[in-house]
């Protein structure tokens, strides 16, 4: 192939450096011809979601942050602290491509009946670098879209939703009834409660404010209890007798929260307890933290009995575990209900140019319900 038929497109860049400075770029990269099993997408549509937020712009500290350039020549600088540095030495002074998912347009296909079947079709992919104007994908990370749907609406496809599906499959997996989910008013936690109603699975939706709870009930949450309230425990505590929650998964990640969730779990089981033991409750109740919204340390209380457990949960592990013909059954839910049950809702269409602008920055990085951003890198 001739160099004058070769694509070319910007895509965005994190570094971080051995020295301790986190920079952001958009560099100029050729598409290879893709194999027999490969595809080129035109990517027309990306989410920020808080997973890419963790690789964009890691641990720097962006109140440091600087810019300088236009265009496609922007670049983003900011201070890295030192004592981080040790814990992402498997990434310094390396330029990563960022962006979990995406959609749009199959440009090119390889020579597979696969690949093939995807030339012209609106598809969604996964599997990083998805902040680019042009992706060369496997033809199996791609997930064609009803007719009719825009690349915007599939999106967001993969991360939010089959992670919202994978907190049920792990709640059933595990022997639990019911769930517990924090941040529960996010784009993430909407669609658990879409599907909790649809599968008759009791939850507990935490959240941080009144606005938040009134959200949520309105579209149809029952249990309900804002973290900032004055009752918490009581109305937590209520909300898991009346459920039998004993699984939570916990986007908030630092602070007491897990401990509290755990310690309100303890007392509704010894409301219905019918003896007494020293060693607390025998029902094992459980804490996944999935997110790091707050940074900082977990902070647990044991007043709680002895069976209990806190881990992470991560949806690419817990995919592998399942096996291929159980993510194909839930990628196929997910795809018939894009516009409704996992429809994701956006406050603002970025080009990869304004993605490094720091006033957006500083939106999209506080990681704030309600302010989720969308990426069209051919904008």
């Amino acid at each position: 192939m001739s160099d004058a038929n070769t694509i070319k497109g910007l895509q965005l860049r994190s570094l971080i450096t051995k020295s301790g400075e986190l920079e952001l770029s958009l560099a100029e990269v050729a598409i290879p011809e893709p194999g027999p099993d490969q595809v080129v997408v035109k990517v027309e549509a990306s989410p920020i979601n808080p997973s890419d937020l963790g690789l964009l712009l890691g641990p720097a500290d962006m109140s440091t942050a600087k810019a300088a350039g236009s265009g496609a020549g922007i670049k983003v600088t900011a201070k890295v602290p030192g004592q981080a540095l040790p814990f992402i030495a498997a990434r310094l002074d390396q330029a990563m491509p960022v962006g979990n998912e995406g959609a749009g347009t199959v440009i090119k296909a390889g020579s597979s009946e696969a690949a093939q079947a995807l030339l012209g079709k609106t598809v969604s992919l996964i599997g990083g670098g998805m902040y680019a104007q042009y992706r060369l994908s496997r033809a199996t990370d791609c997930q064609p879209l009803p007719a009719g749907t825009t690349a915007a609406e599939g999106a967001s496809w993969f991360v939010n939703p089959l992670t919202a599906l994978g907190m049920t499959e792990t709640m059933k997996r595990e022997g639990h009834k019911a769930l517990v989910h924090t941040a529960a008013a996010s784009n993430l936690g909407q669609m658990l409660n879409k599907i909790c109603l649809e599968d008759g699975i009791p939850l507990v939706n935490i959240v941080r404010s009144a606005e938040q709870a009134k959200l949520l009930r309105g579209i149809g949450a029952k249990h309900v209890v804002d973290s900032t309230s004055a009752s918490f425990t009581e109305e937590l505590t209520q909300a898991l007798v009346e459920t039998g929650a004993t699984i939570a998964f916990d986007a908030i990640g630092g602070g007491k929260l897990s401990s509290q969730i755990l310690t309100c779990m303890e007392m509704a089981l010894n409301k219905t307890a019918k003896e007494y033991s020293r060693y607390g409750s025998t029902t094992h109740k459980q804490v996944y933290v999935y997110g790091s919204l707050n940074t900082g340390a977990v902070e647990l209380t044991r007043n709680y009995g002895m069976a209990w457990g806190v881990g992470g949960w991560l949806l690419t592990p817990f995919l592998q575990k399942i096996g291929r013909p159980d993510q194909i059954r839930l990628r196929e839910r997910v795809v018939e209900s894009l516009k409704t049950t996992f429809a994701s809702h956006y406050t603002k269409v970025v080009s990869l140019p304004e993605v490094l602008d720091l006033k957006n920055i500083a939106v999209y990085g506080k990681r704030a319900t309600g302010e989720k951003f969308l990426i069209n890198p051919n904008k």
